[in-house]
């Protein structure tokens, strides 16, 4: 690892970054789940509004919904901010949040049960919805083998934290984000590992779908492994019931279309996992993560001009 790690000024700088970490998971566990929840919501909303992101999101909420006015955009903006708060906070006491726990209702937990008793690998898809990090602690502590996608941080002491805090609630094995994770992804599931993934963001190089009524480049990975595989896509979504408790729910499996047309077949899986996607956010709006630039350079170009022109 000594080659990541660069200069000797880098890795120090690394290390006082990786420190910082651990007083920050030594305070936030120390203060216990309910209050370090409250916590990281009054963090949220205090900060959040301050920040670029905040206009990333605002933007994001005018071209989903167009009909609403400043009033209730300011709510969900509000919102949005209060629940990345707390899920920041929460990250470290995981394994506090797990079904077991009493805190997380797991809805149609049966299919997971079956999932694991079946051991035939499913290609689990969600989002990036309330506390995204309940759907992987929900999908094994229910007792199914299955590895996670994730990006890597740039600093690797904090990325050993990050993935020894999983660790504790179970997540076993990752795959990064990128060629190398796309592989370990393809060696899980002929070894019969479930794999899952999150299918909300922008893929530059993905296939164009409707998302909002808005064209949004989606990656096609979780299509093609089902695909690949003759597998189901088996969607989850997350939801904070109040402070930090939530609602994990395993919904229908999502077959994806087997026609003998591949690039038919994968546009037609992306469009069905946007629509699912979409159909989650529409309920619950406030607890997706709108900081992201979701859609193409040209439809916020396209929002600009329109602003400006009501402005005239």
């Amino acid at each position: 690892m000594s080659d990541k790690r660069g200069s000797w000024t880098q890795d120090l700088l690394w290390r006082l970054e990786a420190l910082g970490f651990d007083v920050f998971i030594g305070l936030v566990r120390l203060l216990g789940v309910d209050r370090a929840s409250d916590f990281g919501a009054w963090i949220g909303r205090t900060i959040g509004p301050l920040s670029g992101a905040h206009k990333v999101a605002t933007r994001n909420l005018k071209l989903a919904f167009p009909d609403k006015d400043e009033a209730w955009r300011a709510r969900m903006l509000r919102a949005q901010w209060e629940g990345l708060g707390r899920s920041f906070a929460e990250f470290p006491l995981m394994d506090k949040l797990l079904p077991s726990t009493g805190r997380v209702e797991v809805v149609n937990q049966e299919r997971l049960f079956q999932i694991a008793a079946d051991k035939v690998p499913v290609v689990f898809v969600s989002g990036h919805l309330s506390n995204w990090e309940i759907m992987p602690a929900a999908i094994v502590n229910s007792g199914v083998t299955c590895e996670m996608t994730y990006r890597a941080a740039n600093n690797p002491y904090v990325d050993e934290r990050i993935k020894a805090s999983r660790f504790r609630y179970g997540v076993r094995l990752f795959a990064p984000k990128g060629g190398d994770g796309a592989r370990e992804l393809l060696e899980a599931m002929k070894r019969g590992v479930s794999v899952a993934l999150m299918n909300d963001q922008k893929f530059n190089n993905g296939v164009e779908a409707p998302f909002f009524g808005h064209p949004a480049r989606t990656a096609p990975g979780p299509t093609r492994l089902a695909i690949r595989f003759g597998t189901v896509l088996q969607p989850m979504s997350v939801q904070r019931i109040k402070g930090a408790h939530f609602r994990a729910v395993v919904h229908d499996p999502i077959v994806v279309p087997d026609t003998g047309d591949r690039t038919a077949d994968i546009e037609a899986g992306v469009r069905m996992i946007n629509a699912f996607m979409e159909e989650r956010i529409r309920e619950r709006p406030e607890e997706w993560f709108w900081v992201h630039r979701r859609w193409p350079n040209e439809v916020y170009a396209a929002l600009s001009a329109a602003e400006q022109a009501e402005k005239v």
